[in-house]
């Protein structure tokens, strides 16, 4: 999603756009030694050939031309291939600077424990996606996420196995949304999904997709006498909000369901 990848892939593809001019030119050079190299041994041939009025094909080359002529091609056969290696090395060197730059800008948006966007990618990713909104005038909607009683997850069990739930978390949401979307670790229990042209009835669905996935994990036993939950707030974005607003309005739905949750959970 973000513009600065598709700005290294732009420049990279000019600079391998640039060596391929230089390898064709290498050819072309190729080419034309062979032709002038083939035109004048032919001139040699023919003009030994048809000296007089039988056909002689009897040549007597001076030994420095013959000489000069093998440490010719000896020159010219190891400028184009030091010159075809140098076109290769850069070709390799522009790749592999591309792939550690693009993994370096990865690993400085991505939270290392859940593998999903951090919250310094937010500003950038958001405003990608409202961008893109109001300019092909879709829906946009933000989900606020929020682990339930993570702090007794913590007390109960340890931090390992809190930042395994977490993890896990993360899978969830990930696996639940598509790959237009995007998942943020917001905070240190709570995270951000991004739907991109998905109104609040559309991510209704994947509210429910996301507790399906939930009970799942939780029904296969991963936490002994403990059931982890989700608080999910939902906000459409509109045309006009800023980010801070959209994002308010979620936090506050998703805080009305947790006191709901609360308020039904047994004493």
């Amino acid at each position: 999603m973000f513009k600065q990848s598709e700005g290294v892939l732009a420049r990279v593809s000019q600079q391998l756009s640039k060596l391929e001019k230089r390898d064709w030119e290498l050819w072309v050079i190729i080419s034309i030694a062979g032709v002038l190299v083939s035109g004048g041994l032919l001139a040699i041939l023919f003009r030994a050939a048809f000296k007089e009025d039988s056909v002689h094909f009897e040549i007597t080359v001076s030994r420095p031309l013959v000489i000069g002529l093998f440490v010719l091609l000896a020159l010219l056969n190891t400028y184009l291939v030091t010159k075809r290696f140098e076109v290769r090395r850069l070709r390799e060197q522009i790749i592999s600077s591309a792939l550690q730059n693009q993994l370096t800008e990865q690993q400085s948006f991505t939270d290392p424990l859940t593998e999903i966007y951090n919250r310094r990618s937010l500003d950038r990713i958001a405003g990608q996606f409202i961008s893109q909104a109001r300019r092909r005038q879709t829906a946009l909607t933000f989900l606020m996420v929020d682990a339930d009683r993570f702090k007794q997850i913590n007390t109960r069990f340890g931090h390992l196995t809190g930042d395994f739930v977490l993890a896990e978390i993360a899978s969830v949401l990930k696996t639940s949304i598509r790959g237009s979307d995007a998942a943020v670790r917001y905070g240190g229990d709570e995270f951000l999904i991004l739907l991109a042209e998905t109104t609040s009835t559309g991510a209704d669905i994947v509210v429910q997709r996301i507790n399906a996935k939930l009970q799942e994990w939780n029904e296969a036993g991963q936490l002994e006498d403990f059931r982890v939950s989700l608080s999910i707030g939902v906000a459409e974005w509109r045309d006009g909000q800023t980010l801070d607003e959209v994002l308010d309005g979620a936090d506050h739905k998703m805080y009305e369901q947790k006191d709901v949750a609360a308020s039904a959970r047994p004493v």
